[in-house]
């Protein structure tokens, strides 16, 4: 982080003249930038470039632009030039770029991208929001007609004039994250066979491999292919027409237009050209108010570094909701407003064919990453609402806490409804720094068609507690193939034959009471059911009546994910 003296922060604005303030980019960062710092300040000249069409529009909407979701493209559109003059007084210059700063002289250079004219234009404070390029690596074929990254609505306008003039069938999305996941879906509302190609063996790299197994298995079900663990190696025409996908591997995938969803990269040409301090991650470094390493200049968005407070780290994180609070936390600081942006925790949520994905805080692998390692996870499959309410439909829930204080690390969530909410509410106890304990005892709402007297949250917390509090000792799934312990499974046994754990033994807890004294109390008992609750009650017995007892958290469910992601043999 970045610490400004007070005599580097003293106003720079000259005696009778407004003080000139310009933000270059707009969209999420650069956009509420300007309407916040006129909110707070009428005196200041305030002028945005964009070197696009458009200075605010929806750039999240875009997927579903390109399947016909919106299907009116002015819907994107969040405010016009003319709306930023007319109600702010903000000039707004498009389709004009900035190409480089002269600090010395407080001026940026602009160029006009219709007449090529260049001008310089002198500021007093100005504010850096150019965001961050979809990547395109440097890769045979990657240029080819018919090949498409996604930033702006050209980019979708484009995407959609292909796949009209070409009657596209088939497509390729390269790259199984958001943006990836999301074109997926909408290819297929306009009734193209896809397929994802992604280096990963997984898809959403944010997630724990293991919650990422319903997400693959929902989108198999869906008709999508996944080609997964395999990296893109070149692209081709081919001779019948249409392209073809080569992967590293050597399989072909053809395709009638290609998707680039590799991930972005910060756009920093002009702060680097400009000397600005740029961070190991490749983003603009800041500090708490959004300054740069020179107190006149200020940078917001997908462009900048900042801190992950469940980790420390520092990172880049392309989201609109953090976008915009450093907009406004820019905005503030420029105003003589002492506010500070208390850093990211990645809560983000995607839609996909129907299903729900969820998470905030820190994964288990980006824990383990970070080098954290006194901190426990509980699985749980909840309905979304109460059991005898027609409809309940299981959410996949993975808490993440520290040990001993319980404070909330992170959570990922999978399911067909409730899931946006739950994650919701936990996010917010990780911004007070909560713990296990106030999830446990979070009063929310509930009837039985939109929770449970207990609900998802409240469960979570609970079990977390019960792990703190030595009432329900957790086995290690990562210690499985390692454990001379005795595996029970207290399922039924119709239930058992279906499928189980190798050497696994099976006594059902309805027969448990009359025939746990078969079970030795020299050897440790892991214990799993079909999603924990069962196991929970045959610990709870044992372990009063003398015996060594773990629980397997999440049961036969979790583990069956576990061992499809390979984190289990």
């Amino acid at each position: 982080m970045i610490h400004h003296t007070e005599s580097q922060l003293a106003d720079s604005r000259k005696s009778g003249t407004p003080r000139r303030v310009l933000i270059v980019g707009g969209v999420a960062g650069g956009a509420s930038c300007a309407a916040r710092l006129r909110r707070l300040d009428e005196t200041v000249e305030i002028l945005m470039f964009d070197r696009g069409p458009y200075v605010s529009f929806a750039n999240c909407g875009l997927p579903y632009y390109v399947g016909n979701v919106i299907s009116n493209e002015r819907k994107l559109l969040v405010a016009s030039r003319e709306m930023f003059r007319e109600r702010f007084n903000i000039e707004v210059q498009t389709e004009t770029e900035v190409t480089g700063i002269d600090r010395n002289a407080h001026a940026i250079t602009v160029r006009n991208m219709r007449t090529s004219e260049t001008r310089m234009e002198r500021y007093d404070a100005l504010v850096l929001s150019p965001g961050a390029a979809p990547i395109r690596p440097p890769l045979p074929g990657v240029d080819l007609p018919g090949v498409f990254a996604m930033r702006n609505i050209p980019d979708s306008r484009r995407i959609r004039s292909w796949i009209a003039d070409h009657s596209a069938k088939t497509a390729v999305v390269v790259g199984g994250g958001f943006i990836g996941l999301e074109m997926v879906e909408n290819l297929i509302h306009r009734e193209l066979s896809v397929t994802v190609l992604e280096k990963l063996p997984q898809v959403m790299p944010t997630l724990d491999p293991e919650m990422a197994v319903p997400l693959m298995e929902h989108l198999t079900a869906k008709g999508v292919g996944l080609h997964l663990g395999d990296g893109l190696a070149r692209i081709e025409e081919r001779d019948e027409g249409g392209l073809v996908v080569i992967a590293e591997s050597g399989t072909r995938l053809p395709a009638d237009l290609v998707i680039l969803a590799i991930g972005v990269r910060p756009e920093t040409t002009l702060a680097k050209d400009a000397g600005l301090v740029i961070g190991p991650r490749g983003g603009v470094v800041v500090d708490a108010q959004m300054r740069t390493s020179d107190p006149h200049i200020w940078a917001v968005g997908d462009a900048v570094e900042v801190q992950d407070v469940l980790t420390g780290q520092d990172t880049v994180l392309p989201l609109a909701g953090p976008a915009n609070r450093q907009g406004r936390v820019a905005a503030e600081s420029i105003a003589g407003r002492a506010t500070n942006f208390r850093g990211v925790q990645a809560t983000a949520v995607v839609g996909v064919l129907g299903l729900t994905v969820a998470s905030t805080g820190a994964s288990e692998k980006g824990l383990r990453r970070a080098g954290v390692t006194g901190f426990e996870k509980v699985y749980l499959h909840p309905g979304h609402h109460a059991g005898y309410y027609p409809g309940a439909r299981p959410i996949h829930l993975k808490l993440l806490f520290s040990t001993p204080n319980g404070r909330i690390l992170g959570a990922q969530a999978l399911g067909f409804e409730g899931v946006e909410k739950r994650i919701d509410v936990i996010a917010t106890a990780i911004q007070f720094n909560g713990t296990v304990h106030d999830l446990a005892e979070a009063e929310l709402c509930y009837a039985p068609q939109f929770g449970a007297a207990k609900d998802p949250v409240n469960l979570a917390g609970m079990l977390a507690e019960n792990v703190l509090n030595g009432d329900m000792p957790v086995a290690d799934w990562l210690e499985l193939d390692r454990t001379d312990a005795l595996l029970l499974d207290v399922r039924e046994p119709d239930e058992f034959v279906r499928g189980h754990i190798a050497q696994a033994i099976n006594l059902p807890l309805s027969q448990l009471r009359s025939r746990y004294v078969d079970l030795a109390k020299d050897r440790d008992i892991w214990i799993y059911c079909a999603v924990g609750q069962r196991a929970y009650f045959a610990a709870r017995f044992l372990t009063q009546h003398g015996y060594r007892s773990r629980n397997l958290s999440g049961g036969y469910t979790t583990y069956k994910a576990l061992k499809a992601a390979g984190v289990v043999p």
